[in-house]
């Protein structure tokens, strides 16, 4: 066997698809790069998701005439020089193979002038390198990305949508505005800005990106516990978000997505969301470099902690004691002449108490095999137990009852091989339809007798008491009718008298835009409104009055589960959920002449079963209740 030495063409491809698989991460690695160079100001730039135009423009300390082609070669970094370096990492970037990479799978421009210089330029097509040539510009590196994985066609179609690799990038830019408050981002996609900030602090980011409001519902904290600071903003008991876009957290500055942090927190609110809702934070985890390792995956999208225990533990117990009101708060909590607050707060230390080099890190840590003890808290294997997130998907449509009888019936045709599948199929759909002419009975017959807990409508036709739960049998006609309309295509829409708005996060603006469309077909008027915010102005007529709010919540908490089913394939979900909030409720009293409405509505179908599989009548002969009375027997 022979052993091939690969060029640097081959093994910069090879590279590239660790470091620069999605147009997303190429941002992330120029964005970084800037920061790294003490740029105040940075602009982002993307056409058709990225694929056609990335282009990152910043204000930093640039790369001087001699250094441009250097820059290019792999492994070639300003932030590390020796393997110790590994041991204190501070700057976002530092691996060296970027640029590297980016450049072997585009055409690739770098602009750059440094104090007190001119301004030069270097291509490189494909990791073919030009030549370096005069050019004109302001103090600072401005990068340029074409036509990414030009020369890989396998990669390029492995590509997700220009409108989901746009979402992603948004993604990108907006956890860097809120990483990096201090810095002024411009965020233009195809041409119109999607995002600006001035770099006015922390506030004004969250602003930016998820709208000012947002900072009325959240608390903000600062603690210092065992060498660890932890900072930022918590959302409130009752903002709970649909997903998990809303959550960001920062450590040492990078932003990256940790199951033991996010296990912490979401334990801490665990008794106060309901199921498949989120917290909303965007926090700051300081810890000394020593203690973390941010060299786990090219894309550095994580962290691995020297103790996660300790981790954990300071987490959990900060977190915990601010939501559930705490004393213990107190001294976590950021005093502000902006916010309403009546508590007493302290104010946060500064940040220069973060500990930023190991000869600064407290004995503690490092000491003679000791650790930092954790507060009181859940352990680790308990919290690796909690790491299985609910993305369980919708309940079972059946019943309980109708699907022990749904697994006989399958059990019985496995067991009658002598009797063909078709004719086994026909017995079946042949019994159903017997079943269900049994259990309908004409309308007229039925005599209204009252009602119970405003919730049980009582008739009686013969022999027979009939007992109509009204909002499941309400909700099913709603869910039926609506239903049909769609499949004829002749949904009709009542214009809301204001149009309901609602700022999304990028990747929910994606999956909502992917799926106007569908939207549509059920009788909303949704409709881009702006950066990322939708409008809807008009909802379908049979359930005006509904709240759109509560409906586009229902189908945002279904975005991360079910992002790979098309949602037409989560409409009839949707329908009845839809018809369940529109339908009268139980405890609502209805006047004698809406009973009868609703009963004739049901065309007398005493089988009747809500979207959910609940039963919306129940049937009681008279022979039942005389052997109750013990009258017979």
């Amino acid at each position: 066997m022979k052993i091939n030495i690969l060029s640097a063409e081959v093994y910069n491809r090879i590279a590239a698809g660790e470091v620069v698989d999605r147009p997303y991460s190429v941002v992330k690695e120029l964005v970084e790069n800037a920061i790294d160079a003490g740029a105040r100001e940075i602009s982002v730039e993307i056409e058709t998701g990225g694929k056609k135009l990335i282009r990152v423009t910043d204000d930093g300390g640039g790369i001087a005439e001699e250094d441009l082609r250097a820059a290019y070669l792999p492994h070639a970094t300003s932030k590390l020089r020796t393997a110790e370096d590994l041991a204190s990492v501070l700057t976002l970037g530092f691996r060296g193979e970027a640029i590297a990479s980016i450049a072997s799978v585009s055409r690739m421009n770098i602009l750059s002038k440094t104090k007190g210089k001119d301004a030069v330029s270097l291509a490189c097509e494909g990791g073919r390198l030009g030549e370096i040539l005069p050019a004109g510009g302001a103090d600072g590196t401005q990068v340029t990305v074409r036509d990414l994985f030009y020369n890989t066609p396998a990669r390029l179609r492995f590509l997700k949508s220009d409108g989901q690799e746009e979402a992603d990038v948004t993604n990108m830019v907006s956890r860097f505005i809120l990483s990096r408050p201090e810095i002024a981002f411009t965020y233009l996609v195809n041409g119109k800005v999607r995002f600006r900030s001035f770099g006015g602090g922390p506030e004004e980011a969250i602003a930016v990106v998820y709208g000012a409001d947002t900072l009325s519902k959240c608390t903000e904290v600062c603690a210092e516990k065992h060498g660890i600071r932890l900072h930022g903003f918590l959302g409130g008991r009752e903002f709970g978000k649909p997903n998990r876009s809303y959550q960001s957290l920062f450590v040492n500055g990078r932003y990256v997505i940790n199951q033991t942090v996010g296990a912490a927190i979401a334990n801490a609110y665990g008794s106060y969301l309901m199921k498949r809702q989120y917290p909303f934070y965007v926090l700051f985890l300081d810890v000394p470099p020593a203690v973390v390792d941010v060299n786990v995956h090219p894309n550095k999208a994580d962290v691995r902690f020297a103790d996660n225990q300790v981790i954990y533990g300071t987490v959990y117990s900060v977190v915990s004691a601010v939501i559930d009101g705490d004393s213990r708060a107190l001294e976590y909590l950021v005093s502000s002449d902006k916010t309403e607050k009546t508590e007493t707060k302290t104010v946060c230390p500064s940040s220069s108490a973060v500990l930023s080099s190991p000869a600064e890190q407290p004995k503690q840590v490092e000491s003679a095999g000791t650790k930092p003890e954790a507060s009181p808290s859940m352990t680790v294997s308990e919290a690796r137990r909690e790491l299985a997130f609910d993305l369980t998907l919708p309940a079972h449509p059946y019943s309980g009852e109708e699907r022990k009888n749904v697994l006989e019936v399958h059990s019985s045709a496995r067991s009658s091989a002598e009797v063909g599948v078709f004719e086994e199929n026909k017995r079946l759909l042949n019994e159903r339809t017997r079943n269900a002419e049994q259990e309908r009975v004409d309308p007229k017959t039925l005599l209204y007798k009252g009602e119970l807990f405003h919730t049980y409508l009582i008739y009686e036709a013969e022999d027979c008491a009939y007992f109509v739960d009204q909002h499941a049998a309400h909700e099913r006609l709603l869910y039926d009718r609506i239903r049909k309309k769609c499949e004829n295509r002749s949904v009709f829409s009542q214009p809301l008298l204001l149009p309901y708005v609602r700022e999304v996060t990028a990747q929910e603006f994606a999956f909502l835009k992917e799926n106007f469309p569908v939207l549509r077909e059920i009788g909303f008027e949704i409709e881009e409104f702006g950066g990322t915010s939708v409008k809807i102005s008009a909802l379908p007529a049979e359930l005006y009055g509904m709240d759109p709010e509560a409906f586009l919540r229902e189908v945002l908490a279904s975005m991360e589960s079910l992002r790979a089913i098309r949602l037409a394939d989560l409409v009839k979900d949707r329908l009845a959920m839809m018809a369940c909030k529109a339908a009268v409720k139980g405890g609502d009293a209805l006047t004698e002449e809406e009973a009868r409405v609703l009963i004739a509505e049901m065309g007398g179908d005493m089988g009747l079963r809500c979207p959910h599989g609940r039963p919306a009548v129940v049937k009681f002969k008279k022979t039942e209740l005389e052997k109750l009375f013990k009258r017979i027997v």
